[in-house]
């Protein structure tokens, strides 16, 4: 008889057919490395759908059975020729993938494991027992011929680590690495087979994006001191470049021209060492939005770029927009030539379990990728980020460049994590970046918020940026004058608005005084005489200073850094006690050795934290690894906030409308009418008083729009006042 993998109305698809479609396509999505063990997970992970109880299902029958796992049971009886060492090692990865591919990386669990209590890799081996009569698919052996690989060289890669911890890592890597490989395989085949109409494929002309950024810089005019020093750190990183080192330091001052400067090095590495695609990583949206932007216009027309983070809405690119519809399906597995994306959805999609995060990292292989403001990644999260980078560029054929104005040396934990260390400076003569320091740091000690407000007021345009949402309302409600408020109690709309007539008001020498918290200090590109920022980390204060005098039009501003009776708690405490200590030890705190010496005081201060955090830590042996149970606790941003959207308008009414019809595209254009809450505390307190309600989905809306105020945004404390 024929045994089917899927049907339509009018055509079939054998499980022969299917099963050769998806290993050659897992083996063509592998590096050479792990080809044979792609092949052969593609060819053996649906031998379950050879058994009558499946075929009937395809008719319609409702009784269950649960094909997923008898690929991994039947890898588990084939005689193999390699030793039994090597066979046990290659069989659990193996069985992995094939158990886990329509639910996802199961956790190992052990022996004691029963076959119906839990979804386990122990428990669904020993579902054998009950694939009897018509649930046997032992039909598979007529077409399907299992050859167990034998992956010498695979094997003998394991045979060089150092630790248990290390071999854990890296095997750990490498199931998610082949499950990702087989889910995309399974994916694009049966998608090819229910819908063949529908088109994959982003383009680039690589060449003609170089050239147009080329145009771009130089068509600079370098008529100051300032902008010959630019040109120059440019030139340096540019020339440095070639060099094929696993990982790159590009550590330019803020102003120096960065983001143009990483694209220009990732498209000649890109050309020079044969890469297929540029992955940029940023930490905040608003960063992407304004790269993005810049992007679009340097090359747009030479390139498909694809945006995948929250924000963003392939919808408002046009419904009749095929490149629109190609960038969303490029989405589920990063098979594009320019990703932009953020570090949540890069590292969590690295360390998922399930096919929906992992499908894109083969799509990792044979990239430049870029990681702007690298001194942002989370320091608890240092071990497993700069181990995925490791394994990406050694094993994957990528190169990483890492961006930052203040960056850390990485070189002690790279070393102790990665097995691609050293790093190469592309940046090595910093002695123009004194060109850049268009500002003075001044501690100003304790004082008040009143008293910070008072002085700021005295210039032409002064910029507050504090610790605390509650606290930046606090200091609006006290400055006087033309005043702007900037924080995420504020809408993203609101926030675009307040940017865009913070930046006309400067334009037009306005006298104006703006308060906000550390949202600014990053990819907002806005020039203040003088700036006020309370006590917090120094890559904090220097992003600071990058918002002073940031066009050099004075000989030099001040920024003035003080601390309020407002003690700061977890990281941020750490940090500060840190920036406290070294106020008093340098006299500019901008130098390379000020720089060196917090971060390395912050990493120590963190040792335990950073050493803690390792799925090895978790893992008895290689058939117990806790793949769902680490996926599920790998958090990047740890603080737990609920979306409120504020329904102030015509446009939110009718989105609202949709979150049933249309869920996904609903929510993500909400996003820009959307404030975040704390889960614990103030979400507890608004859903408690009534203040916010649940609509269904998930969706909660504020209740009362008294609460929000497009200046200062929402206020769940606010009482209105109402006359009887």
């Amino acid at each position: 008889m024929e045994y089917y993998a899927h049907t339509t109305d009018d055509r079939k698809q054998t499980v022969q057919e299917h099963l050769e479609n998806v290993a050659e396509a897992a083996r063509d999505n592998s590096v050479e490395l792990t080809k044979d063990i792609a092949y052969f997970i593609g060819l053996a992970y649906d031998i379950g759908k050879y058994s009558l109880a499946f075929q009937r299902r395809l008719s319609g029958s409702s009784e269950r059975f649960e094909h997923s796992s008898c690929g991994a049971i039947e890898a588990g009886k084939l005689n193999t020729n390699i030793s039994a060492e090597n066979r046990l090692f290659l069989l659990y990865m193996i069985q992995y993938c094939i158990a886990g591919h329509h639910t996802g990386l199961p956790d190992g669990g052990s022996d004691a494991d029963l076959a119906d209590a839990d979804t386990t890799l122990h428990s669904r081996l020993k579902r054998e027992k009950n694939y009897i009569g018509d649930a046997d698919y032992s039909a598979y052996s007529q077409q399907i011929d299992l050859v167990f690989p034998e992956a010498i060289r695979f094997t003998e890669e394991f045979k060089k680590v150092n630790s248990k911890t290390e071999l854990v890592e890296k095997y750990a890597f490498f199931t998610r690495y082949l499950f990702s490989c087989l889910t995309d395989a399974d994916f694009i085949d049966t998608e090819h087979f229910c819908s063949p109409e529908i088109e994959r494929g982003c383009d680039a002309d690589f060449s003609e994006a170089e050239k147009s950024v080329d145009e771009c810089l130089s068509g600079f005019v370098h008529d100051t001191p300032l902008k010959l020093a630019r040109s120059r750190l440019q030139e340096q990183a540019v020339s440095r470049s070639s060099d094929d080192s696993a990982v790159s330091i590009l550590n330019m001052p803020t102003g120096s021209g960065k983001t143009l400067c990483s694209i220009k090095i990732a498209l000649k590495k890109l050309r020079e060492h044969g890469k297929k695609r540029i992955i940029y990583v940023i930490p905040y949206t608003s960063i992407i939005e304004q790269t993005a932007e810049t992007f679009e216009k340097l090359f747009g027309k030479y390139a498909d770029i694809l945006q995948h983070h929250s924000n963003y809405c392939f919808e408002d690119m046009g419904e009749n927009d095929l490149t629109a519809d190609k960038l969303k399906r490029s989405a589920e597995n990063w098979d594009a030539p320019i990703i932009i994306t953020t570090c949540v959805q890069f590292f969590q999609s690295l360390y998922h379990y399930r096919s929906s995060g992992l499908r894109k990292l083969h799509n990792y292989a044979d990239s430049i990728i870029i990681f702007d403001e690298v001194h942002m990644l989370p320091v608890e999260m240092l071990q497993p980020c700069l181990r995925g980078i490791g394994f990406v560029t050694k094993y994957l054929n990528s190169e990483a460049v890492f961006l930052s104005a203040t960056m850390p040396d990485y070189t002690p934990l790279f070393e102790k994590f990665s097995i691609n260390a050293p790093l190469c400076e592309l940046i090595r003569d910093k002695s123009d970046f004194s060109y850049f320091s268009k500002c003075r740091y001044i501690d100003l000690g304790t004082t008040t918020i009143e008293s910070i407000a008072e002085r700021a007021m005295g210039y032409q345009s002064s910029l507050i940026i504090v610790n605390s949402r509650r606290t930046a309302r606090e200091m609006y409600n006290i400055l006087g004058g033309k005043k702007y408020h900037l924080s995420t109690y504020m809408t993203p709309s609101d926030r675009s608005a307040a940017i865009k007539a913070i930046r006309s008001d400067l334009a037009k020498g306005e006298k104006i005084t703006v308060v906000s918290t550390s949202l600014v200090e990053a990819g907002v590109d806005l020039d203040f005489e003088t700036v006020f920022r309370q006590l917090a980390g120094l890559d904090s204060i220097l992003q600071s200073g990058g918002r002073c005098n940031r066009e050099g039009k004075r000989e030099c501003g001040d920024v003035f850094i003080f601390e309020t009776d407002e003690k700061p708690h977890g990281d941020l405490q750490i940090r500060a006690s840190a920036m406290r200590e070294l106020l008093q030890n340098y006299d500019d705190i901008s130098s390379q050795e000020c720089i060196r010496e917090y971060y390395s005081r912050i990493f120590n201060y963190s040792k335990e934290a950073i050493e803690r955090n390792s799925i090895a830590n978790i893992t008895h042996s290689l058939d117990s690894i806790p793949f769902r149970t680490y996926s599920e606790k790998f958090k990047f941003i740890q603080d737990d906030t609920v979306g409120v959207v504020i329904n102030n308008n015509t446009e939110t009414e009718e989105l609202l409308a949709l979150v049933f019809s249309s869920k996904k595209t609903a929510l993500r254009k909400l996003q820009k009418y959307t404030v975040s809450l704390k889960l614990h505390g103030e979400y507890d307190k608004a859903l408690s008083i009534g203040l916010i309600r649940d609509v269904g989905n998930g969706v909660y809306v504020l209740t009362n729009n008294d609460n929000y105020r497009s200046d200062t945004g929402l206020d769940i404390d606010h009482q209105s006042d109402y006359l009887f």
